[in-house]
């Protein structure tokens, strides 16, 4: 009986600084859940983090360290392929072939182009202009049918299905179009001291973001001054329009534990934030307590960690390469 291939699902995130709280309830946890369901590209987005000034050993560090966290999150690289994206020189390859089929226009109008280069005036680098078209080499080397994102990041899935459409315009069946996957629950956990912006590694204000490896103190405290709104009701209900903060910690809270936000409503009624907001901090606790001790574990074991990122770029590197041999065919250049 021949064997259903599965469908093919990627993305990354980039190791320009801790991995949070929001990173894992909206992208990393989803991965897991669909570990079996598809064939998996996981990458450390390494090249994508130079665009902002990097310490080099930071760089290195967190690379190795996201590792250690895919995998203390349930990553397992013997089900999923997991690799530093530097250690595939497809993407960057194919990269600048899709910066030659990606309009000017079309970058211009991104809105992370325009937020960073606010950020950071002072490099404001052809990299950071041009990195939605690696992001989309990124994407169509592996031929996914699926690409977990954020709410923020569809923009960028979009501009990828515009270029492929572009490019298969012009030769043919090169590219898979791949479609936007955005989880229903928990995919944009909000910063705790403004829950009108997304929780980031960025963040400039330490006390919005939890990191996964923070200490259960730490985490206890930021939850208990977290940001909950100014009205005189001063109950848990779910209303992300008037009442964000709660509704953002309703959110957190129905992540790590289950429960509905019905449940949750009925499990604080007439408790008010003094307990609320300390019951989500635990809870969040309990849920990283494992991340980060198996994470601290797998960092030690540098032998390990080597050899998963070897054979992950080197089974990336076999699917990327072939997207690459046909691309490179179509446009001209001499086989080598």
């Amino acid at each position: 009986m021949e064997e259903i291939k599965k469908k093919v699902m990627l993305s990354g995130i980039q190791p320009s600084g801790e991995l949070t709280l929001g990173s894992y309830l909206g992208a990393i946890k989803n991965w897991v859940e669909r570990t079996d369901e598809f064939d998996n590209y996981y990458f450390m987005a390494d090249m994508h983090s130079i665009t902002v000034r990097q310490n080099p050993s930071d760089l290195r560090r967190r690379t190795l360290q996201q590792l250690a966290q895919y995998i203390a999150c349930g990553l397992d690289p013997e089900k999923n392929t997991l690799f530093i994206q530097s250690h595939v020189p497809a993407h960057a390859e194919l990269g600048w072939v899709l910066n030659c089929y990606t309009m000017f226009g079309e970058l211009s109008r991104m809105t992370q182009f325009k937020d960073k280069s606010s950020k950071h005036k002072d490099n404001i680098n052809g990299g950071l202009f041009t990195y939605p078209a690696l992001m989309a080499a990124d994407i169509l080397l592996y031929q996914p049918d699926y690409v977990p994102v954020g709410e923020d990041q569809k923009q960028h899935c979009e501009l990828t299905r515009d270029v492929a459409q572009r490019f298969n315009g012009i030769y043919g069946d090169v590219f898979k179009v791949p479609e936007p996957y955005i989880p229903k629950v928990g995919a944009r956990i909000m910063s705790l001291t403004d829950p009108v912006s997304k929780m980031s590694k960025s963040d400039k204000d330490p006390n919005g973001s939890i990191h996964l490896m923070e200490k259960p103190e730490d985490i206890l405290r930021k939850f208990k001054r977290a940001v909950t709104d100014s009205d005189t009701e001063r109950c848990v209900r779910y209303d992300p329009e008037t009442k964000p903060g709660v509704s953002n910690l309703m959110q957190i809270y129905s992540a790590v534990t289950g429960k509905s936000l019905q449940e949750i409503e009925t499990e604080f009624d007439g408790k008010g934030y003094g307990v609320f907001k300390p019951a989500v901090g635990e809870a969040v606790i309990e849920t990283l307590r494992p991340i980060r001790q198996e994470a601290e574990r797998i960092m030690k074991d540098k032998a390990y960690l080597e050899s998963v990122y070897k054979e992950g770029a080197k089974k990336a590197s076999y699917t990327a390469e072939k997207t690459l041999r046909k691309v490179y065919k179509k446009v001209g250049f001499v086989e080598r």
